[in-house]
């Protein structure tokens, strides 16, 4: 097993138990010096999402457990904790929520998010949870503010056990759509079977009226990020212990899924602005980006880098301007390339 490889089995291993997502330990990356091509003042900002076009929300998947979501502004790539921090507030939406218990406890990391798009400043975020409780998270921003967003907590799913949350992907109703990466209380063989590509998870969609309901033909190995199409009937999901791509339909009887090897453990999947999906993920020694067309699955390479001690295990891709911000797992700092049209 090369040594990139056993780096993420520690990864999932350390998060099958008692819950999900605990990164695992590795030596402090070097000190992070502000620049054009980083962001710093991050803690793992395992998942990144544009949030107009001033901003970018990042989780903070961090192993100290501090977490929060992070705003950062583009211009001067200024890091903003915009959950907790004093400007928030906590503002239950109990007709939508009505079994959340409460805000989260400081204990609160960040895993995968979601931007739900408009052009309004105020914008809903979820955000996949872990710490005292497996849940998502739901908050509106308020982009308008100044010096930075404001964010307004709104609400809270509890994940039943066991699965093991790591990314959303947000629905108009408030409901979601969530994957089930890694089922808390796991064994490391599970672990490793997952990661041969043994499906031991899925997909789940959750509404109000109707709770938590199992996506047909939605079985996966790492089931990791997920993206919907925009008349709601197609979803794109990242296999991340299969090392493959597959879309499934939502909502047909019986579900048609068809699914692509990629050769890389595929992480969180977004789409892009001219219509594709980036999908970003893992390889031997590195990380990569590629674009995937919804409609023919075929796969073209954008980027691809070598891990280094101050970036490696790259897992999302946010366009800002002309660059690419590079998320991870882990480190303290988003990396920033150069899209490939401005080479």
């Amino acid at each position: 097993m090369k040594a990139s490889t056993l780096s993420v089995v520690a990864l999932v291993c350390l998060g099958a138990a008692p819950l999900l997502a605990q990164p695992p330990p590795a030596p402090p990356p070097p000190p992070c010096v502000p620049g054009t091509n980083v962001v710093c003042g991050q803690d793992a900002p395992e998942d990144l999402m544009t949030l107009g076009p001033d901003w970018v929300v990042a989780s903070s998947y961090a192993s100290s457990g501090k977490g929060g979501v992070m705003l950062i502004r583009t211009r001067d790539r200024v890091p903003f904790t915009a959950y907790p921090a004093p400007t928030a507030k906590n503002q239950l939406d109990k007709k939508t929520y009505p079994d959340c218990p409460g805000p989260p406890t400081a204990k609160f990391q960040t895993h995968g998010v979601y931007v739900e798009p408009g052009n309004s400043p105020r914008h809903k975020l979820f955000a996949v949870g872990h710490g005292d409780r497996e849940a998502i998270e739901v908050f509106e921003i308020d982009a308008s503010a100044s010096p930075a967003p404001t964010a307004t907590w709104l609400g809270c799913v509890i994940a039943p056990n066991p699965i093991g949350l790591n990314s959303v992907r947000g629905l108009p109703d408030g409901g979601f759509i969530t994957t089930n990466f890694l089922p808390r209380g796991g064994t490391p063989e599970a672990t490793q079977q997952m990661m041969a590509g043994a499906k031991n998870g899925e997909l789940w969609e959750w509404h109000t009226a109707s709770g938590w309901q199992k996506i047909p033909g939605s079985e996966a190995a790492g089931a990791n990020g997920v993206e919907l199409s925009a008349d709601g009937k197609t979803l794109y999901v990242a296999a991340w212990g299969s090392q493959s791509f597959f879309r499934v339909t939502r909502g047909a009887t019986p579900p048609k899924r068809d699914e692509i090897p990629l050769g890389f453990r595929i992480d969180n999947i977004h789409w892009a602005r001219d219509g594709s999906l980036w999908g970003t993920g893992q390889t031997d020694g590195g990380w990569k980006a590629v674009k995937i067309d919804p409609q023919t699955l075929a796969v073209r390479e954008v980027v691809a880098q070598k891990d280094t001690a101050e970036f490696n295990a790259g897992t999302a891709v946010a366009e800002v301007g002309n660059t690419l911000w590079v998320g991870s797992f882990r480190g303290n700092r988003i990396a920033i390339v150069l899209a490939p049209s401005t080479r």
